[in-house]
Order: C-alpha cells, then structure tokens, then sequence
C-alpha cells in the first residue's frame, strides 16, 4: 500500500508538468496517499555563481517556484486538493535533491517525467535515470 506519492516537476513546458502530475494525483488516489510535489532550483550560492546574483535571490525564486508550483497544482488538480498537496522547492542538483527529499518524507513512489532523449540520453533524461538509478523506492516515469 503506497502511503505518500512525490511528484517531481521541472516548471518548464506546463503541457509535460500536467501529464506528471495528473498522473502522479491518480496513483495517490489508488492508496488515497499523501501527494507531494516537488521542483529543484540550482544553488545559486556556489562560490563561482554567487558573485552573479543579489543576496536575496535564493529566497525570492524559492518564493516565486512555491507559488509557480501552488498555482499548477490548483489550475491541474483543483483549488481544494491543492490544499492538501505539500509543495516543496528544493536547492541543489536535481536527481539528489529529489532523493533527498523522498527519503525525508517517507514517499513511497516517485513521479518523474522523462523528456523525448537526446542522442546522448537515449533512454531517458539524465535526472529522471539517476532517480531511478539511486532511489530506495519505486519510481513511475512519465513520457
């Protein structure tokens, strides 16, 4: 019996993001699991890219991506069970911090989606196989 569901979702192509998370939402459905959606930033506080960025940047697109992520999940699933979905912005490299954030919560399967492969990925996008790859839990990828 699956308990908790996390969704991970890029935010960059909403027609992609809404297959993963419709599909993410029917899965929880099946176990009435606790949904969770996830999207990673990149650490912009690296010592070589910091210099870049205003101080305050992290915190405000980590605010922005929360309220990015509020606003698809309520447009996706509907206003009443985004109130029950936790919205997580993680920082850092994407297939760890998916991992990470798994693990923290307890998910008992993850949703990914897997972008059409590039010669160089030819099975699936590189995130979505080092998830699959390194997770302790079961992984449903989306095409």
């Amino acid at each position: 019996m699956i308990k908790s569901v996390l969704c991970a979702l890029e935010l960059s192509n909403e027609d992609a993001d809404r297959m993963v998370l419709e599909q993410a939402a029917r899965l929880a459905d099946l176990d009435k699991a606790q949904l969770d959606v996830v999207n990673v930033l990149p650490d912009f506080g690296e010592s070589w890219v910091s210099g870049f960025f205003e101080s305050h940047h992290h915190d405000k697109a980590v605010e922005d991506t929360t309220a990015r992520l509020k606003e698809l999940c309520a447009k996706v699933l509907g206003a009443e069970r985004n109130v029950a979905i936790r919205h997580v912005v993680a920082t850092g490299t994407a297939y760890q911090e998916i991992l990470a954030v798994a693990s923290a919560a307890g998910t008992d399967l993850i949703v990914i989606g897997a972008h059409k492969p590039d010669l160089k990925d030819y099975l699936l996008g590189p995130n979505a196989a080092r998830v699959i790859r390194h997770s302790e839990c079961s992984v449903y990828v989306v095409r």
